[in-house]
Order: structure tokens, then C-alpha cells, then sequence
């Protein structure tokens, strides 16, 4: 008769294992690095969003033509003379997709008065959202079902909050020269900010390296 042993792992196996496994746990999260990845998600869809923002404005601005039957980029139902925009005889506005009594910094926006209603209709596409403009005045409707607001926006801007080129909320700005525009974000990702490896703040076309800027006039906005 042959005798069979049964041979299992000692004490000091099982804490070496467990050990081996915690270290490349630790090495593995630090390297897929979950938080810059959820920013860096964030900055994708902030990127997609102003991408499609400047589309249907260009589109707006294209079937406008001038035409006193569609209201201005800023919203004034009566006539096409962007008298809110920057450079125009009203009250220049900066709209923001958020708390309408968010004060934005002077040093960074130009224009000083918020227009817009970041808790009922911000979204709206019929000129009450935060961005002023009819879409549904266009032949078709609106190409878009409502207006993007920024991932992290709802908690970010609250009653006289100063909004700067750091609060995560999307800002739109229009000129009264040649009927232009400008939306910007802020971005989080390390790899997108200024001077990150893909950087797309600084390399915008824009003035200011602290913001994402779209539109067809970049400099609305003032650089800082």
C-alpha cells in the first residue's frame, strides 16, 4: 500500500499571495487612474456638446440671412440687431448654463450681465433655454431635441457664485460685428487642459488657454 499525502498552502503562502495580489491591485488602479478617467469622459462629452452648439447656431446664423422675421443671437424676439451682444446698444450679456444670479468674473468676460434660467427651461430650444436662440424658427424645427448643459453644471454654480474661467459651466457670448458668436467650456482632464499631451484648450484658436473655445468669433471673450 503506497501512503498519499495531501499537501496545502501554509500560513506564510497565503500572506505572500495575498500580498502579491494587493501590490498589483494598487499598481493597477494607480495606473487606469478611475477619476482622471471619469475627467477625462467628462471632457469628451463637453467637447461633443459645443461641437454640436456651434453647428445649429451656424446653421441658425446661415438661414437667418439677416432676416428681421427670426430673432437675434440674443434673443430679441423683435428684430436682428444683436443689440445685447457684445459691441451692440443694449446691455451686453453673457448667458450661462446655470443660476442666472451667477455674477461672471470682469476680468475674464467682457460682457457682465447673465441672462439665463439654470432651474426651469434650461434646456428649452425655443429661446427660453440658457442659450437664447429659436432653433424651432428653423425650416424643419430644431435639429436638436434640447440644449446640453456642462456634466458637472448642476453643482457647481449656485446663488452669487463668481463664475471664472475655472467654474465648470458652459458660457455663451455673441458680437454684434458680423452676427458671431463664441460657447466655451472649462476642461478637467489632464491630458486636454493647457499644455496637457493633447491639449485642446491651448490650441483652439482661441484667446484665452484657460477655456475650450468654438464658435466664429474667438475672442469675444477676454483672455486672461
Amino acid at each position: 500500500m503506497q501512503n498519499s499525502t495531501k499537501k496545502g498552502f501554509t500560513l506564510l503562502e497565503l500572506l505572500i499571495v495575498i500580498t502579491i495580489i494587493s501590490i498589483l491591485s494598487v499598481i493597477l488602479i494607480i495606473a487606469l487612474n478611475p477619476a482622471e478617467t471619469l475627467r477625462k469622459a467628462r471632457d469628451v462629452q463637453r467637447i461633443s456638446d459645443l461641437a454640436s452648439l456651434k453647428n445649429v447656431i451656424a446653421i441658425y446664423i446661415t438661414e437667418n440671412g439677416g432676416d428681421n422675421s427670426f430673432p437675434a443671437l440674443d434673443g430679441d424676439q423683435t428684430n436682428d440687431d444683436n443689440a445685447d451682444c457684445e459691441g451692440g446698444g443694449g446691455t451686453e450679456r453673457v448667458w450661462l448654463s446655470a443660476d442666472g444670479n451667477a455674477t461672471p468674473d470682469t476680468s475674464i468676460y467682457a460682457n457682465t450681465a447673465v441672462y439665463t434660467d439654470g432651474d426651469n427651461g434650461d434646456f428649452a430650444v425655443d429661446g427660453t433655454g440658457w442659450i437664447p436662440v429659436d432653433f424651432e424658427a428653423l425650416t424643419g424645427g430644431s435639429p436638436i431635441s434640447g440644449l446640453p448643459i456642462d456634466p458637472s453644471n448642476s453643482n457647481e454654480v449656485t446663488l452669487g457664485t463668481a463664475v471664472s474661467d475655472t467654474t465648470l459651466v458652459y458660457t455663451y457670448v455673441c458680437s454684434d460685428a458680423n452676427t458671431t458668436f463664441e460657447i466655451n467650456a472649462v476642461l478637467e482632464s489632464a491630458d486636454f487642459v493647457n499644455g496637457g499631451p493633447n491639449d485642446k484648450e491651448g490650441r483652439d484658436g482661441g484667446n484665452n488657454d484657460n477655456l475650450y473655445e468654438v464658435g466664429t468669433e474667438l475672442d469675444i471673450v477676454n483672455s486672461r
